[in-house]
C-alpha cells in the first residue's frame, strides 16, 4: 500500500507515533523515526532514527536532513510529538502553558515548514498532524492542551489550502483518549470520569489509530482528503 514511499514519523518512540511507524513499515514504506528520546529503529522495523527537539529550529533542520540522508527524501510526514499535563487555568503557570504550545503546536509548524520545500518541488507529499478531539470540544483542566490542538487543526486547514493544488495533502487525526505513556500523568479521577463519558466506554489503543494514518498516506485511498480532521475517538466527538 505504501511501497516505494518514505516517511518521517516525529514522536515515533512511543504511543500513537510508534504504532503509526510500525504500520507504515508493515505497508512497505521506508520509515525514519524522530524523537527527543533515543529510539532503536529495529524495534519497529524502521530504516533509522534521529533525535529531535521539535521546539528548536536547528534541531528540526538537522533531524530532517538526517532523515533525507537515510532515505533520500520525505514523502510522508507525521507530526505526533506531544506532551500532556493537567492544570486548571486559574492555577496554570505561564511556563506550563508555553511549554505545551511550544511542543504541541509550534513543533508541528517547524516540522511542516522544514519538510514542505522538498514535497512541493517533487509535486507530491502527505502531511498528517496528530491533533486531539479536545481541540474540538475542550477539556476540563486541559485548556493549554486543547488550545494547542485546536491550533493544530487550524494550521492543518490553512496549510491544506496553501499547498493541496501543488500535490501536497495535509490532514489531521484527532484521537480520543488513547492508552499511551502520555496520559500517565493525568489523574485517575479524570480518566475514570472520561471513560464514563465515552459511548464506547473505553480508551482506544495506539494500534487502533494507526490505520487512519495509513489511509491518509495511501494512494488512492487518501487522495481526496484535504484539510480534514478524522476522529478515531470512541464516540467522544460526533461532528
Amino acid at each position: 500500500m505504501l511501497q516505494g514511499r518514505t516517511a518521517l514519523v516525529v514522536g515515533g518512540a512511543s504511543g500513537i507515533g510508534r504504532a503509526i511507524a510500525a504500520a507504515y513499515v508493515g505497508c512497505g514504506a521506508a520509515v525514519v523515526v524522530a524523537d527527543r528520546a533515543a529510539v532503536d529503529p529495529a524495534e519497529v522495523g524502521a530504516v533509522g532514527a534521529v533525535r529531535v527537539d521539535v521546539t528548536d529550529e536547528g534541531s528540526v533542520r538537522e533531524a530532517v536532513a538526517g532523515a533525507v540522508e537515510m532515505v533520500g527524501r520525505v514523502d510522508i510526514l507525521v507530526n505526533s510529538a506531544g506532551i500532556l499535563t493537567e492544570s486548571p487555568l486559574v492555577k496554570m503557570e505561564l511556563a506550563t502553558w508555553a511549554e505545551t504550545l511550544a511542543v504541541d503546536l509550534t513543533g508541528v509548524f517547524l516540522c511542516c515548514r522544514e519538510v514542505l520545500p522538498g514535497m512541493l518541488e517533487r509535486g507530491w507529499g502527505r502531511i498528517i498532524n496528530i491533533a486531539s478531539q479536545l481541540g474540538i470540544k475542550g477539556g476540563h483542566g486541559l485548556a493549554h492542551y486543547a488550545a494547542a490542538k485546536a491550533g493544530v487543526i487550524g494550521l492543518t486547514k490553512s496549510l491544506a489550502l496553501e499547498v493541496s493544488a501543488r500535490g501536497v495533502l495535509v490532514n489531521a487525526i484527532a484521537p480520543g483518549p488513547i492508552d499511551t505513556p502520555m496520559v500517565e500523568g493525568i489523574t485517575e479521577e479524570w480518566k475514570t470520569a472520561k471513560r464514563a463519558e465515552l459511548p464506547l466506554g473505553r480508551f482506544g489503543r495506539p494500534e487502533e489509530v494507526a490505520p487512519t494514518a495509513v489511509l491518509l498516506a495511501s494512494d488512492p485511498g487518501g487522495n481526496l482528503y484535504v484539510g480534514q480532521t478524522l476522529g478515531p475517538n470512541s464516540g467522544d466527538v460526533m461532528p
